[in-house]
């Protein structure tokens, strides 16, 4: 398992040291990850998202959507077969999954729907107006005779 330093990073930030935790999970995550279910994330517009995951063979009470420490999980849990099939060819994986997704800070889940096989979840960064841009006005130095006299 590769990790990065990220040490130069720090001497010239604040607030960044999760930076490097979510760098490394993210390593892990691809090295294990078994690519299932397939999945695609768009940009719709500014602070706009969606993730639109290929669940073919889920109905909706199979699936499940949860938000945990920043962490967006999507759980798909198959019941046991009753029948015994067999297949020549098995090329449809109808099995459980968990997938997860690293949200930055400020982007929230706003909707999920399925159709058609696709599981499809609309996000958006939504900033505080306490965290937005302002402009900060600048007060000239007074002197104290200025002061007494106002």
């Amino acid at each position: 398992m590769n990790t990065i330093d990220l040490t130069p990073l720090y001497r010239n930030s604040v607030g960044f040291d999760g930076f490097g935790r979510i760098l490394n999970s993210a390593l892990r995550q691809s090295d294990s990850s078994s690519g299932y279910p397939p999945y695609n994330i768009e940009v719709l517009a500014e602070n706009q998202y969606a993730i639109t995951l290929a669940l073919a063979g889920f109905n909706e009470s199979e699936l499940n959507i949860e938000i945990e420490n920043a962490v967006l999980k999507v759980t798909g849990r198959k019941p046991e077969a009753s029948e015994q099939r067999t297949f020549l060819h098995q090329g449809i994986a109808h099995r459980n999954f968990e997938r997860k997704f690293t949200l930055a800070e400020h982007v929230e889940v706003v909707a999920a729907d399925f159709d058609q096989g696709l599981l499809n979840i609309r996000l958006e960064k939504r900033i505080p107006e306490a965290l937005k841009p302002r402009s900060i006005a600048i007060n000239g130095q007074k002197t104290l005779s200025q002061e007494q006299a106002a």
